[in-house]
């Protein structure tokens, strides 16, 4: 299936029925295949053809993510450009993933206004919502346009090309193919609940994981209502509104989420699933999310190469047989999905007993097709014949799937191997502690130093020995942070997770401040 597939299915279900909402605008399923039908005649008026790239930069926008199916549509290839990044970021993507065509928000001409003289290969600036000086708006570059059905013929499998997210350098480009989204969505349909028409509240991104869980709601007909930033009271309030049953965040928004005043109050027996990912989460917070929440929590694990699905816990997995929770299994990912191979691997491509430590690697019909224009890239990421995620783990005997951490977060610290992951699910344990980031600082003594920075939760106060006895008495003192930071706030990525590269390169300039 292709992407535009997954909006004609809806449509087959019911051409009037709610498809993108946000506020009071509401666009059927009839209404996002009229607009796809006129997006894509107008890439074939403007000389882009199939096969060309074509990248939509917009914060969460019904009329931005109906673009996308008229990409689909033209047969040509949608790249989502992170409107977080900075222009030297986006106008590198823009140019080495080889874009033709940029549809973009109007808030974001500033920044298109930097990029474009960078840009000799766009031959197409279009703005959503108001013409610019130098781009034509949706609304004339689709004048004369009429709205009967149109499919263009793509010339290969490619859907689009996602930008990793950099923290190793350049970002480079993942391609997906509609067969890789076809098994993605396929495991979703089949590894969590979904009773009736799904209603998804897609608060987080429509460029990252936010936007791929459309695709399946889509082909049951669902409705999507789309948040145009980040507000969690609203967030609830259109959650009780909406009556929603499907949803996502990661895990530091879930974190804000359990301390916010309105959660109490909030009417949520709408939910069948409340998706988690993006992130390792605390067990001790997600057993706190089973309580106040409900029994809704679905773990997710994937990354850009393998999208969502690599492993899956359902909410009933959440649960022991008796209803208790499954405390020892919330610190898993989950277990593979059917559909996908998971394995640890050493160095030597060699795959690892159960319990044993190594590299999570992955075969599947989800693993995407190669890095674009890459491959060296591709090849250093396929060895051995599987696809290798950078992260480490192990599997346990029942075949749930633990990661311990990035391979590059690990800390060698007085010759022993120290995973950050571990250390930060010790400190989640402190009822005061919201949030934390584990790093290793150069040390003379110890080669590395573990350093925890903590975000409080509000009102409370730690003093460090406090943090270090704390660890200490949980995971030995090899593990216990030398260092404890705190902080009013931990800096993000556009889906939250905590930049620990960011978080570093802080601690390691007030070093250098202080000698």
């Amino acid at each position: 299936m292709r992407l535009v597939d997954y909006l004609d299915k809806g449509a087959q279900l019911g051409a009037n029925a709610p498809c993108l909402v946000m506020g009071d605008a509401t666009l059927s399923y009839a209404d996002v295949q009229r607009i796809s039908w006129r997006v894509a005649k107008a890439l074939a008026r403007a000389g882009i053809g199939p096969g060309e790239k074509v990248a939509v930069l917009s914060s969460n926008d019904p009329h931005a993510f109906a673009t996308v199916f008229g990409i689909s549509r033209a047969g040509c290839v949608w790249c989502p450009i992170n409107p977080r990044n900075e222009a030297s970021e986006n106008a590198f993507v823009l140019d080495a993933f080889d874009c033709a065509c940029l549809v973009f928000h109007g808030h974001y001409a500033p920044m298109v206004e930097q990029m474009r003289a960078h840009l000799p290969k766009l031959r197409a600036l279009v703005c959503l919502d108001a013409p610019q000086p130098f781009a034509v708006s949706m609304n004339a570059w689709l004048d004369g346009l009429d709205t009967q059905p149109v499919d263009i013929a793509p010339p290969d499998d490619l859907a689009m090309i996602a930008g990793t997210g950099g923290t190793t350098g350049r970002p480079k480009g993942v391609m997906l193919t509609g067969r890789n989204l076809e098994t993605m969505s396929a495991l979703t349909l089949m590894g969590y609940p979904f009773d009736g028409r799904p209603r998804y509240l897609a608060l987080a991104p429509l460029t990252h994981a936010a936007g791929v869980l459309c695709l399946p709601v889509m082909a049951l007909g669902g409705c999507i209502v789309i948040m145009p930033k980040p507000d969690l009271g609203e967030f609830l309030s259109l959650i009780e509104r909406h009556a929603i049953s499907h949803t996502f965040l990661p895990p530091t928004l879930i974190y804000m989420l359990l301390q916010h005043e309105k959660l109490a109050s909030t009417r949520l027996d709408s939910l069948q699933c409340f998706w988690y990912g993006a992130a390792p989460i605390a067990a001790a917070r997600l057993e706190e999310a089973l309580d106040k929440i409900g029994p809704v929590m679905a773990q997710l694990f994937g990354q850009t190469e393998a999208p969502m699905m690599v492993s899956m816990m359902s909410p009933r997995e959440h649960f022991n047989e008796d209803g208790t929770v499954a405390r020892g299994r919330l610190s898993s990912a989950g277990r593979p999905g059917p559909l996908v191979q998971v394995a640890a691997m050493n160095a030597d491509g060699q795959l690892l007993a159960s319990g044993e430590r190594g590299e999570i690697v992955v075969r599947s019909s989800l693993v995407m097709a190669g890095y674009y224009k890459d491959p060296a890239a591709t090849a250093e990421a396929s060895r051995f014949g599987w696809h290798h995620t950078g992260d480490i783990g192990y599997l346990d005997d029942e075949g749930y799937l633990y990661i311990v951490d990035r391979a590059k977060d690990m800390i060698i610290t007085g010759g022993f191997n120290v995973y950050s992951v571990e250390v930060e699910a010790a400190l989640m344990q402190h009822p005061d502690v919201q949030d934390s980031a584990v790093i290793g600082l150069p040390d003379d003594k110890w080669g590395e130093r573990v350093v925890a920075v903590l975000q409080l939760r509000p009102g409370c106060t730690l003093d460090a020995n406090e943090v270090m006895a704390f660890v200490k008495s949980r995971i030995g003192s090899v593990k216990a942070p030398k260092q404890v930071e705190f902080w009013a706030d931990l800096p993000r990525s556009k889906v939250g997770k905590v930049m620990k590269k960011e978080v570093r390169a802080m601690l390691l300039d007030k070093t250098k401040d202080s000698t």
